[in-house]
């Protein structure tokens, strides 16, 4: 599930990029692609960084050359300031308690004029799970702040960057995790739950005409997720 469209980016040639947050390494997958770019993802997570390593091998056979994994906080983050062309921050600020802290060290590894690229869950389909499920807000590693999009817009502003474009994701995966806090997040054998997860699985891996026009009409109404695009002022 790709969130951050590349092709509005303009990444440079021979550029560097941070995936602070990368999770198991669904965008660094994508960016190994450019093997001009110099791609390093970063997470706390050792768990997940040992799947990112695993995926990415079997993507290509290896790990790529051109992609550093290095497990570290985006709190206190192991690079000189203004390292890298591009950030990408994509569905961390929600976990993270201190996200202020981590905006500022997203911002001093970020050369200037350099393009970031945040996103989050979307106000209103996150509340709707808020509102369903308690679990969903107090499991553990879950989401401890829905963020308003003028608040948000109005924070990253304050730390430095300018916002040039706002887009919306994911719309059939709103329904999805609105049916999961209804029938229980951990009923994994529930027959709806079950049945969704694998259309998602089915759309992700094929990506078919109809579905993806669905999914575009929809994004703007639906969409699990906003994403701003962003650069160094």
């Amino acid at each position: 599930m790709i969130t951050v469209d590349f092709h509005k980016m303009k990444l440079p040639a021979a550029g560097t990029v941070l995936d602070a947050g990368c999770g198991t390494g669904r965008h660094l997958r994508e960016m190994v692609r450019r093997p001009d770019l110099k791609i390093v993802g970063v997470d706390a997570n050792g768990g997940e960084l040992h799947k990112a390593r695993a995926s990415l091998r079997e993507t290509g056979g290896a790990e790529p050359a051109n992609c550093l994994i290095v497990q570290a906080n985006i709190n206190e983050l192991p690079f000189a300031a203004e390292s890298f062309d591009c950030v990408i921050c994509s569905e961390v600020l929600e976990h993270v308690p201190q996200h202020g802290a981590a905006l500022k060290e997203l911002i001093r590894v970020l050369k200037p004029q350099g393009a970031i690229v945040i996103s989050v869950p979307r106000y209103y389909p996150e509340k709707i799970c808020w509102l369903i499920s308690p679990d969903y807000r107090n499991s553990e590693g879950g989401h401890v702040r829905i963020y308003r999009k003028k608040e948000l817009r109005a924070m990253l502003s304050q730390h430095g960057m300018k916002c040039w474009k706002i887009n919306y994701k994911h719309a059939l995966h709103a329904p999805y995790w609105w049916l999961k806090c209804i029938m229980g997040l951990k009923n994994e054998d529930n027959r709806p739950v079950r049945y969704y997860k694998k259309f998602l699985e089915w759309d992700i891996m094929h990506k078919p005409f109809l579905t993806r026009l669905l999914e575009e009409i929809l994004n703007p109404f639906l969409g699990k997720s906003i994403v701003f695009y962003l650069k160094k002022d």
